[in-house]
This record gives structure tokens, C-alpha cells and sequence, in this order.
């Protein structure tokens, strides 16, 4: 009977050994790794550009005022359009003025008359006075009388040269080639009375101003760079891009100017005149523009996308993947924005592979598959260009 139990006992735990092994599930296979995108550390020569926002001047701003008083009878332009020299721009009433002149002119002929007179009374008591004939004094006399009526026709005269003056400045011509602005005075208003009338102003816009103003520090880069370029071509800095207010690049590089004696003391800023050719004129005073001056060249800067560095802090890490593709994410030191791209000045080599996308899903030493990182279009199309800070 004892061995009938053991078999049965035995029976029973083989039942239950399959029964187990019959239940256990097989092992789900290990996932696979993460994909990442990655780009490799680039090195370039990038330029240094100081960006700066100016606005634009004309080259020379006239303002046409009214030099005499009268009446405003005719304007002879219109708005808005370019003049030449000498073009006539507005007539003032003569009348006035040529009633002055010829009253000038009458008062000139009454004092050559007296003059006349005086010098004929001169010629005629000189040799009398050698026969005793008249008295000294009545020649004293009469040479006194000469003196003051010479000293009328000349006075006479300056004035009818001042009225002839006033009276051509009743035709308002244009002193230089330039826009013309709107007019502030329209025909019928008197104008130049106690003051000189502003009519219009007149500007010069090719070549055109762009005036910015720059921190004590940016003007020494400056000044250090026209001082190179002066002594390696003779002349001031060249090559300056300007960048309109749609965001369109202006087709014509500008040089400097003109650098202002002083510093402002309200603003501590250095105001600089940078000179652009504008022979199409589509440049008009009053624009907004950032302008790009070119300071230095870095050379062998080492680049990666602004998108593969994270930043926590004030400290930036970027996850590197080496050849077995294992992950290590690392500190570096940025530097400059290059457009899309960030200057590492240090923490990175030439040619690493640096994880662009993809960072969320990975973990320090994790082991990942990677993709290469198509350029982004606004990094595929960046100018390789530094902006100073």
C-alpha cells in the first residue's frame, strides 16, 4: 500500500511540473534602441559682423526758405519728384521789391548830381584860392561838401545793390540736384514776414546717409578696423550690408562715412554716417534698416544646429554619440549665433556626431540608432556670419 502512495505522489508532481511548464509564456524580445538624428561638428572660417538698426538721411538736406516778404504768386515743381540745380521752385511777388529798387536808383542819381556839383566847386575855388581870389574857408567848404556827397553815391548804390539782391530772391530756384519734399506754403500766403518762411526742403539721395549710433566698445572695433583697412587700401571700411525694413538685403554695400568728434553723454552712444550708393533712389530719408559691419574672421570655428544644444541654468549641453553608438551627453561653452548655428568654443572636436533630434528619448550611456540630420532650410541657406555682442 505504501508503494501504491508513492506512485500516486509521484504521478501527482509530474501533473504539476507540466501543468507549470505548460503555463509559463516565452520572454518578450528586448526593444530596440532609439532613433536619433544626428550631425556631425562642422569647422569654418566665419566672419564677425557688428548688426546695428540706423535710419536714413539724405546725403544733404536743404531746407528753402523765403528770403524776403511778399506773396507767395506761383510753385514751379511737383511734389515728391527730383530737381536739378537752378530749376525754378517758386515765384514771389516783385512788385514791392521793384518799386525799392527804382526808389534806390533815383536816390543814387541825386547823389552823383550833389557829387558833381561838389567837385565842380572844388575845381573852380582851388585856383582861386592861389589868387586870393575866395577864402580857404569856402574851399574847405566845398571839399567837405565832396566828401559827403561821395559818401551818398556809395551809400546810394549799396542800396540799390541790396534792393536788386532781395528782388531776385523772389525767384526761389533749387541750389542742388535732389527729392523734393511737399511744399509747406502754397500760392497766396505771405511768406518772410520776421522770419525766413521754410517752403520746402530738398535732399540728396544718392549717395544716401544711414546714420547709427554705437556703445563706446563697438566703436573701437570699429575704429580699429577702418584704421586696417586705411592701411592696407588707402581707404575707409568697406563692404558694409544694409537690410531694409521688409527683410530684403540692399543690393549696394555701403562704406563709412563720417564718425562723429564725440560720444553723447545722454546716451554714452558714438553716432556714425555710413554712405550707400543709391542710383535706382529707392532709398528715401527716414528709413529703417539694420546694417552689418564686418569686424574680424574667426577662423576654424567649430559649428553645430542651435536645436542640438540644451540649455538649463546658464549651462548648455549637447548629447554626443560615438561609434558604437553609445550616448554621452556633454557641457560646453557656446559662443556667437551663427544664423541657425552656435560658435562651441569649447567642449566638442571636429567631426563628433552631435544628436539634433530625438533628446527627449534618451538617457546618458544609453545606446541608440542614428540617422543623419537633413539640414534644416533656414540652416541649409544661413549666411556663415557672426553677430558681435
Amino acid at each position: 500500500m505504501c508503494r501504491n502512495l508513492r506512485r500516486a505522489m509521484f504521478g501527482a508532481g509530474v501533473v504539476a511540473i507540466a501543468a507549470s511548464v505548460a503555463c509559463e509564456k516565452p520572454a518578450p524580445p528586448a526593444p530596440p534602441p532609439p532613433e536619433v538624428y544626428v550631425a556631425p561638428v562642422e569647422q569654418k572660417d566665419v566672419p564677425v559682423y557688428l548688426e546695428l538698426v540706423g535710419q536714413t538721411a539724405g546725403f544733404q538736406d536743404v531746407e528753402i526758405r523765403a528770403r524776403v516778404e511778399g506773396y507767395l504768386e506761383t510753385m514751379n515743381f511737383q511734389e515728391g519728384t527730383f530737381v536739378k540745380q537752378g530749376d525754378l521752385l517758386y515765384t514771389i511777388d516783385r512788385k514791392p521789391l521793384e518799386a525799392i529798387v527804382a526808389e534806390g536808383k533815383a536816390d543814387q542819381a541825386t547823389a552823383e548830381a550833389r557829387l558833381s556839383r561838389a567837385t565842380n566847386d572844388v575845381t573852380r575855388y582851388t585856383p582861386l584860392v592861389a589868387k586870393q581870389a575866395v577864402s580857404k574857408q569856402e574851399l574847405d567848404n566845398a571839399l567837405a561838401d565832396q566828401e559827403a556827397s561821395r559818401s551818398q553815391v556809395e551809400a546810394a548804390k549799396a542800396t540799390v545793390e541790396k534792393a536788386t539782391l532781395d528782388l531776385s530772391y523772389t525767384r526761389v530756384t533749387s541750389p542742388i540736384n535732389g527729392l523734393v519734399g511737399t511744399t509747406n506754403v502754397k500760392p497766396g500766403n505771405l511768406v518772410g514776414r520776421g522770419e525766413s518762411t521754410l517752403l520746402t526742403t530738398i535732399s540728396q539721395i544718392d549717395p544716401v546717409l544711414v546714420k547709427v549710433g554705437v556703445t563706446e566698445a563697438d566703436y573701437l572695433r570699429v575704429a580699429r578696423q577702418v584704421q586696417a583697412a586705411g592701411k592696407s587700401s588707402g581707404g575707409s571700411r568697406q563692404g558694409i550690408e544694409l537690410t531694409l525694413a521688409d527683410g530684403s538685403r540692399y543690393p549696394h554695400t555701403g562704406k563709412i562715412n563720417t564718425i562723429e568728434r564725440a560720444v553723447d553723454p545722454t546716451t554714452g552712444t558714438l553716432g556714425i554716417e555710413l554712405a550707400f550708393a543709391n542710383p535706382e533712389q529707392l532709398l528715401r530719408p527716414g528709413q529703417y534698416g539694420r546694417v552689418r559691419i564686418l569686424l574680424d574672421t574667426k577662423r576654424g570655428a567649430l559649428l553645430i544646429p542651435q536645436r542640438a544644444v540644451q540649455e538649463l541654468q546658464n549651462l548648455y549641453s549637447v548629447a554626443v554619440v560615438d561609434g558604437s553608438g553609445k550616448v554621452a551627453f556633454r557641457n560646453v561653452k557656446v559662443g556667437q549665433r551663427v544664423g541657425p548655428l552656435w560658435v562651441i568654443e569649447d567642449g566638442l572636436k571636429v567631426g563628433e556626431q552631435i544628436v539634433v533630434e530625438g533628446l527627449q528619448r534618451i538617457q546618458d550611456g544609453m545606446t541608440v540608432s542614428v540617422k543623419p540630420a537633413p539640414p534644416a532650410p533656414a540652416e541649409a541657406a544661413a549666411p556663415a556670419a557672426v553677430e558681435a555682442k
